[in-house]
């Protein structure tokens, strides 16, 4: 799903709003997670997961088509970790046992 999909099925759910108004919300709640993001902070949506920043070391890395070493600077990256109800409803009706 991209974002315009999940702008058209809220305002789809929600007769009562103007799909401008939808769009609005969504993107402040987008961009406010990356602002919290950016400012280090986690953000955590009970029952979904949290979003949190992990940061990289500098490194060596190797081209793959050549196999030349190159230098890859350190850098933050996002990270989702899945919350408990989201992982639930993911995986309810599947057997998990191990086979064997």
């Amino acid at each position: 799903m991209i974002k315009s999909e999940l702008i058209q099925r809220i305002a789809e759910k929600n007769p009562h709003l103007y799909q401008r108004d939808v769009e609005r919300i969504v993107n402040t709640i987008l961009d406010e997670i990356v602002r919290a993001l950016a400012d280090g902070n986690r953000v955590e949506l009970r029952g979904f997961g949290a979003f949190t920043v992990k940061e990289r070391k500098a490194r060596v890395a190797r081209n793959p088509r050549t196999g030349e070493p190159v230098r890859v600077a350190d850098k933050k990256v996002p990270f989702f970790k899945t919350g408990k109800d989201l992982r639930e409803r993911l995986n309810a009706g599947q057997d998990t046992r191990i086979a064997g």
